[in-house]
């Protein structure tokens, strides 16, 4: 499965967000995905073993519960592809905080020049 498809699902995606805090139980996963989205236990798991087989997720036991982690190397690759793109935007993000941090100074002076320093 190529990442886009599996990082296009929002689930698979919420799911990461909740790895990307830290190693979390299976159980534990189920239970936030379950009240955010309404969907199944048996959905959950079948949401972790795409990320599992894609490789975006190890799992490893601990007694009887499968703790999750994220395997960061499928997202380096996401990155290194998206890196092409980010002159497209980096520019222009350049240019809002510029636009930012003048209409802050302009405030400044404005403030300063009211005295209401």
């Amino acid at each position: 499965m190529h990442a886009f498809d599996v990082l296009g699902d929002p689930v698979r995606r919420r799911i990461l967000e909740l790895l990307a805090t830290g190693e979390q139980a299976s159980g534990d996963i189920s239970a936030v995905i379950q009240v955010e989205f309404g969907i199944s236990q048996p959905a959950v798991s079948q949401h972790l073993r795409v990320l599992r087989e894609s490789g975006f997720a190890s799992v490893r036991a601990e007694g009887t519960r499968r703790l999750y982690a994220v395997d960061a190397a499928p997202l380096r690759e996401v990155d290194a592809w998206l890196e092409r793109f980010r002159g497209f935007w980096e520019q222009r993000l350049d240019a809002l905080g510029t636009e930012l941090a003048r209409g802050k100074r302009e405030r400044r002076l404005r403030k300063e020049a009211s005295g209401d320093e």
